[in-house]
């Protein structure tokens, strides 16, 4: 899978770093993207086993699988950073993962040290959690090799001491700011946070419609039965790509330019809004 691919995945979905067992059922969810977690999901008398485990366990992963591998390690300046950094350049020189997760990302420095391990060939995906990283936004944007910004937003609200309810009202002006600093640096759409419970799926729905409708481009899941309602949500409905057929139809059919359909003017940012319709819908696998 390319950094193009990753860049148009809608789902990208965690897996413990120390249950190996699951790797492989994960990455056949239908998942744009697995994510290898050696935070969260790994207790802290686990991750050195875990970590010594994983070269091996990814090397007899198909090659088309491991492009779809991304590896959340733990944050800078925890006990466990540098010797996740050495692995992640062992695993990138293998060309075992497509890239990296970082939490509480809060600088471009962070990012470049991470650069350095991980080789010009993987691509960074910075996890906003905290006031500080919203505040260097743009500049992670920015930093070198980044594809898509995702948003922690429980970690986040845990920093600012916030208590959201189930319409998180108060992190609309964040989710916009992640959506913005994407769009300036020309970054795919980011990637929303997690829903807790995946067995609420009313919830679960809505918040995936949230996500579409603020310019979000995927969200990170937690269990498998999440994938295929969020590839659902964030794609294109049947309506929309049957538009955006039409758009790209007549504007081939007039040569180009500035036409007419339906007593409506289709200029180049409505002819882009059609091609990236259909592309997301060519998207494959569903994920």
């Amino acid at each position: 899978m390319s950094a193009q691919a990753l860049g148009l995945a809608r789902t990208f979905l965690f897996v413990p770093a120390d249950r190996p067992e699951r790797h492989a059922r994960a990455l056949a969810s239908g998942a744009g993207a697995v994510i290898v977690d050696l935070e969260d999901a790994v207790a802290p008398e686990r991750k050195a086993a875990a970590r010594e485990a994983l070269p091996g366990g990814f090397a007899a992963l198909p090659a088309a699988d491991r492009a779809r591998l991304l590896l959340r390690i733990n944050a800078p300046g925890t006990p466990w950073h540098a010797d996740d950094l050495a692995l992640v350049a062992r695993l990138a020189a293998a060309r075992a993962i497509a890239g990296v997760v970082l939490p509480k990302t809060e600088s471009a420095d962070q990012l470049a040290r991470l650069a350095e391990a991980a080789g010009p060939e993987a691509v960074l995906v910075p996890l906003i959690e905290s006031a500080a990283g919203l505040a260097a936004l743009d500049a992670i944007a920015a930093a070198p090799q980044v594809l898509r910004l995702a948003f922690g937003h429980l970690d986040f609200q845990a920093d600012l001491g916030m208590a959201c309810d189930a319409q998180e009202a108060e992190l609309v002006p964040v989710r916009l700011a992640l959506v913005l600093a994407s769009r300036r640096a020309n970054l795919a759409a980011p990637i929303d946070g997690i829903a807790t419970d995946w067995r609420d799926a009313e919830r679960f729905a809505a918040e995936a419609a949230r996500a579409r409708r603020g310019g979000f481009g995927a969200k990170l899941c937690i269990h498998p039965a999440q994938v295929a309602p969020v590839h659902a949500a964030l794609g294109p409905g049947a309506e929309e790509l049957a538009w955006a057929r039409r758009v790209v139809e007549a504007v081939a059919l007039a040569g180009g330019g500035v036409v007419n359909l339906d007593g409506r003017m289709v200029d180049a940012p409505v002819v882009r809004l059609a091609q990236r319709l259909l592309a997301l819908d060519a998207q494959a696998p569903p994920g």
